[in-house]
């Protein structure tokens, strides 16, 4: 049955593993991008779904002295002391509440609207809280450019991992995410008034890194998997076993990165 809950609730505790795994894959890709955009001291940045503190952190040192990170999430248990100074943390919902502000000079997102049902609705208003000229960055996964988890299918171990990795696209799929979202990320951009709108993808392949974010993903999926009925407990659990090992060589799916800038007339 499908729902609109997200998949991996950040009320959970494997929340926190997944946060620190995912800045460890992808921050240095989240910043090298918005460091292409120039940003400066007193600039004003919305950290959409900001999850954990690394991007908000990174952002607000960017924009000091005298610049200011919003930092949004439905649920801020993770940016906990993070409020004051240069980052100001609050409890949004993107896809039904009004941006928190207006005028930014950055708006980021990564790993967030692919997971939200009404997610042109919430690009919309993402760009509606930018000041002419400012900046919007959204970075999410493109699940079917690469069909292979375990890119080098040797045995029965990497055929488990596919199969285990297969279960969690399609609950992501019955969860209303879209398997297809980054790659479309462009044409939303330019059809939300965006200029200068261009776009890259990246995927790790075999980083310890993305073992660690496969364990934390698993773990805290592995009960809804099995209710699919095709794993059995003990094959999701020899799975992340397997992981914990390093016996597999895992990937990412591509993480398309996407920006573009409101017009300086708008």
């Amino acid at each position: 049955m499908a729902t609109d809950a997200y998949l991996l609730d950040n009320r959970a505790a494997e929340a926190e593993l997944r946060f620190a795994a995912l800045g460890a894959v992808f921050d240095e890709v989240t910043l090298r991008h918005v460091d292409a955009l120039g940003p400066a001291p007193g600039w004003r940045c919305w950290a959409v779904g900001a999850g954990g503190p690394s991007i908000p952190d990174a952002l607000a040192a960017r924009v000091a002295p005298g610049g200011l990170v919003v930092a949004t999430d439905l649920d801020t248990r993770w940016l906990a002391g993070r409020a004051g100074g240069d980052v100001e943390v609050v409890q949004q919902d993107v896809a039904r509440d009004d941006p928190p502000g207006a005028g930014f000079d950055l708006v980021h997102a990564r790993l967030v609207l692919s997971h939200v049902v009404a997610r042109e609705e919430a690009l919309t208003r993402m760009v509606s809280a930018l000041r002419p000229g400012g900046w919007l960055l959204v970075e999410d996964y493109d699940v079917l450019l690469l069909q292979w988890p375990s890119p080098d299918e040797d045995g029965p171990e990497q055929r488990l991992a596919d199969t285990v990795k297969g279960e969690f696209r399609a609950l992501l799929r019955e969860h209303g995410a879209d398997p297809r979202f980054g790659r479309r990320l462009p044409r939303l951009m330019r059809a939300a008034g965006l200029v200068d709108v261009q776009a890259d993808a990246y995927f790790a392949v075999a980083l310890p890194t993305v073992a660690a974010l496969d364990q934390a993903n698993a773990r805290q999926i592995r009960d809804e998997i099995v209710q699919r009925g095709h794993l059995s407990a003990e094959d999701v659990d020899a799975y992340i076993a397997l992981v914990a090992d390093g016996r597999l060589d895992l990937t990412t799916p591509p993480l398309v990165s996407a920006w573009g800038r409101r017009p300086p007339e708008d």
